[in-house]
């Protein structure tokens, strides 16, 4: 009976797998026989999604003058899965092939194309590191890469670069010139590096010139998978309008990427990304949201077909406080003043410098001009000379220049003297040209300009007496003299969006912190504005309080972000008052007076100029010694300075201006006097266009 149960389950079980492998044979025959076309037609379809790039925001000046912006461009990319792999020896060899032609074809015509590899051969044909390629030669030793030690040298590097294996870093490029092999490695350094697959083409070149073009379709042949492809490519209205301040883009570095990593919005490696100015202070406003598009690679036709799943949404327009026509008269004016006047600068010093311009009502920064500047379209072709230049133009002299004030100080001090109650309108001193404290002489070499006569605060402003504010110095002291000077803007920050220097306050703290002491004397030298550090910013942003009658409010270079197409408002910058410095209006409403009678004195070179205006100018001359090295020898020259706002009894703007290596405020009053002409004989609002602009 068990034996015969047995039997029966043997004879199911054996009936059941049967049955199971009848059902694979035909299935399988259904799929190799009756459907394989079908099966085999499929396996040559690839489907794969990719981003679409989303345009930039545009820039645009206070008036809605376009500053930087897109267009379509025709960029030359290599196309996954149709250019050649380097999975075997024999695709590598047919990517260096293509790569060898196309590079012959850049240097014929003689194109740019794109090289970011941090390496280069010298005269010698020795293997250098870039300067300032430290995170990307980082990334290059790293283990996913070529996977160097930390040390390894350029040279090292170069040699891995060369070999066969199978690290993504190395390209079996022994057999080729050392120049040639560094340029196909910088290709394909760069294809890692951005991430190229399927879905996400490798940008070779930008501004394809028709000729390349022509000639890559007509020999198509030999250039499998590099295709043309329209692209946004950033523009300028000018590279040499406020390049320190617009900044430009460049593809996003290792820390930017990282930083990003885990938030909602990230970046891909072949991001374009602000690398300084404000098109990196505004990243997050200019980036757009990217689209998604599917794509469907039929590998028997060489077809490719591509659907918008989701449209990309563009960035936002950002509006700035620029002025560029007043922006531009300055970057042309100023540096032209300074070369055609060689008699009012120091011989053996470089033509250098800043001005800036502030709105006093808001603090915007109308135009901010630093000297000597550069071509921001032409960074990177020319970037290992402008790092070098000894005249240092990527300095942002306005921003992160730091410059002793000289007399322009006295303003500050007059008006803490008056609220301290240490002097009156009336109160005088009679200045003898030299003035004796703890043992040190002081001089003051405008003793003559009195003639014998007791000065008051008027004319020892109108003089600069420097006898006058050693007295203020040492009756007020560092403490009380730096709270005022702080809180109308100067050794703090301003606000701008954009990176800046907070220069350097003299008090026991700072000499200390340098191994220094801090002699009593030193009041004496503050009160004439040596000994302090201040920035060209600071410098406007403290006349314009001044003219603001001690109401410091934040100084912006961003008006507004607004939704492109609809120009409706995202976020307008409002100022914010920052500080009040506590003196009495009626200590300002003097001080104007002083600093435009300061300013027009009958008989002098600011008077000349400023005589012709539409307006009666405030202000304040300056002169702060330097020593530089000059022909290899410590000497001792000086820069020009001049702090102003006009109209002086309605103030509306305020205009500073230094002069590197000027003898005195001569080399800068004339840059002061055009600025003045052009703003108010051009009948200038100082207000930004708003809602009645298309922007």
């Amino acid at each position: 009976m068990n034996l015969q149960k047995l039997r029966l389950r043997t004879f199911v079980i054996i009936g059941l797998i049967v049955a199971i492998l009848s059902g694979f044979i035909v299935q399988l025959f259904a799929q190799q026989i009756v459907r394989g076309a079908y099966y085999a037609d499929i396996g040559q379809i690839i489907t794969r999604t990719a981003p679409i790039p989303a345009a930039r925001g545009i820039i645009l000046d206070r008036n809605g003058i376009p500053l930087v912006f897109n267009e379509t461009s025709t960029a030359l990319v290599f196309e996954a899965p149709f250019f050649p792999s380097r999975y075997t020896e024999e695709e590598q060899a047919q990517r260096n092939e293509v790569l060898v032609a196309l590079l012959a074809l850049f240097a014929e015509h003689e194109a740019e194309w794109l090289d970011l590899l941090p390496l280069y051969l010298d005269e010698h044909g020795n293997p250098q590191f870039e300067e300032y390629r430290e995170d990307d030669i980082a990334r290059m030793k790293e283990r996913d890469f070529l996977h160097l030690n930390e040390w390894a040298s350029a040279q090292d590097v170069f040699y891995a670069l060369l070999q066969p294996g199978r690290q993504p870093g190395r390209f079996d490029l022994q057999n080729f010139e050392p120049q040639l092999a560094r340029n196909i490695a910088s290709i394909q350094y760069n294809m890692w590096r951005m991430d190229y697959r399927i879905g996400i083409p490798y940008i070779f070149a930008h501004d394809v010139s028709p000729a390349i073009v022509s000639y890559v379709l007509e020999n198509h042949q030999q250039f499998p998978g590099v295709r043309t492809q329209a692209v946004p490519a950033r523009r300028h209205l000018s590279g040499t309008l406020a390049p320190h301040t617009l900044g430009r883009v460049a593809g996003i570095n290792a820390a930017d990427h990282a930083r990003h990593r885990d938030s909602d919005h990230p970046y891909r490696l072949t991001d374009d990304y602000g690398a300084f100015g404000l098109e990196r202070a505004a990243q997050p406003d200019l980036r757009g949201r990217e689209g998604e598009m599917t794509i469907t690679i039929n590998r028997l036709t060489d077809q490719t077909t591509q659907e918008i799943t989701t449209p990309p949404q563009p960035g936002n327009t950002v509006v700035t406080t620029i002025d560029s026509g007043l922006q531009a008269m300055i970057e042309e004016f100023f540096p032209a003043n300074m070369h055609a006047n060689p008699q009012r600068r120091h011989p053996g010093v470089p033509v250098g410098g800043a001005a800036v311009v502030l709105c006093v009502r808001t603090f915007e920064v109308l135009a901010s001009v630093s000297y000597p500047s550069f071509d921001v379209t032409e960074y990177a072709v020319n970037f290992a000379d402008l790092h070098s230049d000894p005249r240092t133009p990527l300095l942002n002299r306005a921003l992160l220049g730091a410059y002793e004030p000289g007399s322009t100080i006295k303003a500050q001090m007059s008006l803490a003297a008056l609220q301290e109650g240490i002097i009156t309108p009336q109160w005088s001193i009679r200045c003898t040209g030299v003035y004796h404290f703890g043992g040190t002489t002081f001089r003051c070499p405008q003793v003559f300009l009195h003639r014998g006569n007791p000065v008051n605060v008027r004319r020892a402003m109108i003089d600069s007496c420097n006898f006058f504010y050693y007295h203020m110095g040492r009756q007020l002291r560092y403490a009380q003299i730096n709270a005022y000077r702080m809180a109308q803007g100067l050794g703090v920050p301003t606000g701008v969006e954009l990176p800046e220097s907070l220069g350097v306050m003299d008090s026991p703290e700072f000499r200390a912190s340098r191994g220094q002491t801090f002699y009593e004397g030193l009041n004496l030298l503050t009160a004439i504005g040596q000994g302090n550090l201040f920035t060209p910013i600071q410098l406007a942003v403290h006349t314009a309080t001044i003219a603001n009658f001690g109401e410091r409010r934040s100084a912006s270079f961003i008006h507004s972000v607004r939704r492109p197409g609809t120009n409706e408002i995202v976020r307008i910058n409002e100022p914010e008052v920052l500080s009040r410095s506590g003196i009495e209006r009626r200590h300002y409403e003097f001080m104007h007076g002083v600093m435009r009678d300061s300013a027009n004195h009958p008989g002098t070179l600011v008077q000349r100029y400023f005589n012709d205006l539409p307006v009666q100018v405030a202000g304040k001359t300056g002169t702060s010694e330097v020593y530089r090295v000059i022909n290899g020898r410590n000497t001792l020259t000086s820069n020009g300075l001049f702090i102003s706002f006009a109209p002086y009894d309605n103030p509306e703007i305020a205009v500073i201006a230094i002069g590197e290596g000027g003898r005195g405020s001569a080399i800068v009053i004339p840059t002061i006097a055009a600025i003045y002409d052009y703003w108010f004989n051009q009948n200038h609002l100082n207000a930004p266009t708003r809602e009645n602009v298309l922007l």
